[in-house]
């Protein structure tokens, strides 16, 4: 008879050996995700398991008052998490990565990255996070009668317009970070068409940028005195499953300088961080909708028709397949949850206790839920950087209270869990509220998910309605990009259908529907939320951006 361990043990082999298997045959699909804080690559077998993993851990900086990353990193970053991975894969199963089935790219969405016709880089890469194009916002909605936000590409090129900027002249392309990363690895000027449509607006019935607004854009007298065309500066948007480009062997050497990993596989649409997040959590159809948190967060809904009016604190943009999503973007999410943890981190190791990440965060969580439902009378503002949807063009965190308040350790972690979720409940109001726009489903991805629970209801509260976290909400963009990867063996079936049927046919869930005592409570936290924002203006006003010195 066999001992349970022995069962066990050739499930292991067995398992183990199948892996090694769909490496060595290129039975695989790569995807690599820029994000915020964090380059991500997982590879996944042809049944969605992730076999192995890579990451590096970045940080973006301010030059000359703005955000960027410089290109150099995201080289850096690419190749240490794909030799992350690869070593992982060589480590766990005995094979060395060398022919992968298919590979997608995603990115952090929106910014500005523009370059002249020999592809040099004309300035150093502006970010979503950058809030400097109030004017650009403002003068292109009123334009276009549609949502420009501040953070969109097209924004950030026609403020430089505005600007009188001298490289604007020199401008033959301008793309997204996964667009970039993409172009240089197969030499296609291409981009998903979620990505595009942080770029540029996006007509949901031709699947491509709204030509009425091109031509608008292109005749406005600032922009007319240039020899460039915007339609030629825009890369071309491509639907999930189209083809795409293969990697090059100057891009595969790009990747992986060790000279392994082979020339020819298949390139997914480059993606950006929304669109990634509705594939890994299946929230590709009409009415679904997700959540996706990090160093900003956003939440989105796929829409059933165009919005009634414009709203300057909704997004529309699309899912990788083309159709329109309301999205509800904060710039700013985890960056002040993240400090104040490494100060109870600190405080841990100076009385000589050391926790691991994920013991702190639980045990700081898992506080939380036991706190008064609005948080004793504290305040929290996360604002790292601008927040439009606060009227912010610069972010100070602060963290203030009343004498009266409820000071006290449960209270000040649900005044920062509350505080989190607030700038985006501010958009998700107009959609349900103003727009009354269904949502059948709501799920939760990103990180925050991980702790069991607190996140969700909290969440729950906020929006007050249920939240589902799925097993693959660890996973993330980059498990999401490398589906959308695999989607290209399976354009037989819509995305939606693809997702349903072969992804997430046997997906488990978790579902916390919202307690009305932490309804009750978040809105009493976000009307005083709301009501104290001076506080946070006077903060910009009078803390300076970067200490003297820096």
């Amino acid at each position: 008879m066999a001992h349970i361990h022995d069962v066990l043990n050739d499930h292991h082999d067995d398992s183990t050996s199948e892996a090694a298997s769909a490496i060595h045959c290129g039975k695989t699909s790569l995807g690599i995700e820029f994000g915020s804080t964090r380059i991500k690559a997982v590879l996944i077998d042809e049944q969605y398991r992730t076999l192995a993993n890579g990451d590096f851990e970045w940080e973006n900086k301010l030059d000359n008052g703005l955000w960027t990353y410089s290109l150099e990193d995201v080289w850096k970053g690419a190749r240490s998490a794909y030799a992350a991975l690869a070593a992982s894969a060589l480590s766990q199963y005995g094979e060395r990565l060398k022919h992968i089935g298919t590979i997608g790219f995603s990115g952090m969405m929106h910014g500005y990255l523009a370059f002249d016709k020999e592809g040099n880089l004309l300035v150093p890469f502006r970010t979503w996070r950058n809030t400097n194009t109030s004017q650009a916002h403002k003068r292109l909605s009123e334009l276009f009668q549609y949502n420009i936000p501040e953070r969109w590409s097209i924004a950030h090129l026609y403020q430089a317009i505005l600007n009188k900027e001298e490289h604007v002249s020199k401008v033959a392309y301008m793309t997204t970070l996964s667009g970039y990363v993409h172009w240089k690895l197969t030499g296609r000027k291409v981009l998903g068409i979620g990505d595009a449509s942080g770029m540029f607006p996006i007509n949901p019935e031709t699947k491509n940028f709204e030509s009425a607004m091109l031509d608008a854009f292109e005749k406005l007298p600032e922009v007319a005195q240039y020899d460039w065309n915007i339609k030629d500066v825009l890369p071309e948007p491509l639907v999930a499953g189209s083809e795409a480009g293969t990697l090059s062997a100057e891009g595969a050497l790009l990747l992986d300088p060790t000279g392994n990993l082979e020339a020819g596989s298949p390139l997914a649409p480059p993606e950006g961080d929304a669109g990634t997040g509705m594939v890994a959590t299946n929230s590709v159809r009409v009415r679904t909708g997700n959540v996706s948190a990090g160093t900003s967060i956003f939440a989105m809904v796929v829409l059933e028709h165009k919005l009634a009016a414009l709203h300057s604190e909704i997004d529309v943009v699309t899912t990788p397949a083309g159709d329109l999503a309301g999205m509800s973007h904060a710039n700013n999410f985890t960056s002040d949850l993240n400090a104040w943890a490494r100060v109870f981190s600190q405080f841990a190791e100076s009385i000589g206790v050391t926790l691991k990440t994920d013991e702190l965060y639980a045990a700081l969580f898992n506080a939380a839920l036991t706190g008064d439902p609005d948080a004793g009378g504290l305040i929290n503002y996360c604002f790292y950087s601008g927040e439009f949807l606060a009227g912010l063009t610069e972010g100070r965190p602060v963290f203030a209270r009343g004498p009266e308040s409820r000071m006290n350790f449960a209270n000040f972690m649900r005044a920062q869990l509350f505080s989190a979720f607030a700038p985006v409940t501010i958009g998700m109001n107009i959609l349900v509220k103003e727009e009354h726009v269904k949502v059948d489903s709501l799920i939760g991805h990103g990180g925050i998910f991980t702790t069991p629970k607190v996140a969700q209801k909290i969440l729950a509260a906020a929006f007050n309605t249920p939240i589902t976290v799925m097993s693959t909400a660890a996973e993330g963009g980059a498990w999401g990009m490398a589906v959308l990867a695999d989607y290209l063996k399976h354009t037989d079936k819509p995305l939606e259908q693809y997702l349903d049927d072969c992804v997430f046919a046997d997906a488990q869930g978790t579902t916390e529907t919202p307690d009305p005592k932490d309804v009750q409570g978040f809105e009493v936290f976000f009307d005083r939320f709301m009501a104290s924002l001076a506080i946070e203006k006077k903060a910009v006003e009078t803390i300076p951006l970067e200490e003297d010195g820096e």
